[in-house]
């Protein structure tokens, strides 16, 4: 399997960033690690390694970005206000800088966001914040409305960063043409903590008439890597 480490200086951020490519061709998959997770996280947790058939195929290209949530959503040394300008930063660097080296190694016209959990949000809010860059996404277990992590803070950036807030609101027509080409999948389970906000965010977007899925898994302990790793065989 062909696989790259690639590293450098994001101005954005202004800090070193890390990713791993995995795989020479095919579909091109932004993968989001988890909560405080890595950018080698969905390889060591086996799930590169369950869709090795596909990569070594020529039908995947995953493309693992570390994140960094620890400075933004979660950083609870400094205020609100500059956690979620963290997180814009972050977006930055994934639109300006992740995707055009996307774009120079794969020429695929599709193009998904992957997450399990907070990856899950992210996942989701990229995808449809960017309806022309990524035409579908898949989530797993995503957590979708993280006001709490806010403490009452709240402002446009946050408005925007959080789907189940601008989605109910959204008129310009532009992104619903979009919504309309893609293919948008939420993956849950029974008894997963997120259950109740993934049922929400399907509400909304089957209101709003944006076409997606939601499946509800039957199996136990299904906020976990097990689920998750039979899920994207199932879904990717």
């Amino acid at each position: 399997m062909n696989r790259e480490y690639h590293k450098w200086h994001s101005p954005r951020l202004g800090r070193d960033m890390e990713l791993l490519v995995f795989g020479h061709a095919g579909l091109p998959v932004l993968v989001f690690p988890t909560s405080g997770g890595r950018f080698y996280e969905f390889e060591d947790r086996g799930l590169i390694g369950a869709l090795s058939g596909k990569i070594d195929g020529g039908h995947l290209q995953i493309y693992c970005v570390d994140s960094v949530d620890m400075e933004s959503w979660y950083n609870r040394n400094v205020p609100p206000r500059w956690r979620i300008a963290r997180h814009v930063q972050y977006e930055d660097y994934l639109i300006h800088e992740v995707v055009p080296l996307v774009r120079l190694k794969n020429q695929n016209p599709h193009f998904v966001s992957l997450g399990c959990s907070f990856g899950g949000y992210h996942a989701v809010n990229i995808a449809l914040r960017h309806p022309d860059l990524f035409t579908g996404m898949l989530s797993m277990s995503g957590a979708f409305d993280l006001s709490n992590f806010l403490h009452g803070y709240y402002d446009q950036d946050c408005y925007f960063n959080l789907p189940t807030h601008y989605l109910p609101n959204l008129g310009d027509p532009w992104f619903f043409e979009r919504y309309r080409r893609n293919s948008y999948v939420l993956a849950t389970g029974w008894d997963d903590q997120c259950l109740g906000q993934n049922q929400n965010l399907d509400r909304i977007m089957s209101n709003r008439g944006i076409p997606h899925k939601l499946y509800i898994w039957d199996s136990y302990n299904a906020h976990d890597w097990p689920t998750w790793e039979r899920m994207v065989r199932e879904y990717l």
